[in-house]
């Protein structure tokens, strides 16, 4: 298990609201469109980036993590493990605090070095089956 339920809860509420969701694109067959939907249902600031820079649910994409002009909190994602390791490093260089890494996504060594380099890391976990769960309030329940 990569991420415990302590690391898995502090991700989700306490380490921030901004998440990068890469891969996330407009095609709604794709997993990432409607997790960053259950995302942005409990509150977070979704930025999708995806090669296209295609808006989704309201939020300007860009083409790579590093093109963000604004601080991310969290990076979520939804590449093949093959490509997730460099996904990873580059979150740490662009100062994220979290990486998550979704359902069938693994890599141990890019688990081990954003580790080491201070992030608190989840992998092959989905968010929105984990943020339901967690004690809180939705947006729309307000």
């Amino acid at each position: 298990m990569y991420g415990d339920e302590a690391t898995v809860r502090r991700i989700l509420t306490e380490l921030g609201d901004t998440w990068a969701v890469v891969g996330l694109s407009s095609n709604r067959q794709r997993a990432a469109y409607g997790v960053a939907e259950v995302l942005q249902r409990f509150g977070k600031r979704v930025v999708p980036v995806h090669p296209k820079a295609e808006s989704v649910h309201g939020e300007q994409g860009y083409a790579s993590l590093a093109d963000i002009p604004f601080d991310v909190d969290v990076v979520d994602v939804f590449v093949n493990s093959d490509l997730a390791g460099a996904v990873a490093d580059e979150a740490v260089a662009k100062g994220a605090r979290a990486v998550w890494f979704q359902l069938g996504v693994v890599d141990e060594a890019a688990y081990e070095r954003a580790r080491a380099a201070g992030l608190e890391m989840v992998m092959d976990r989905c968010p929105a089956i984990e943020i339901p769960r967690l004690p809180h309030r939705r947006v729309e329940d307000s």
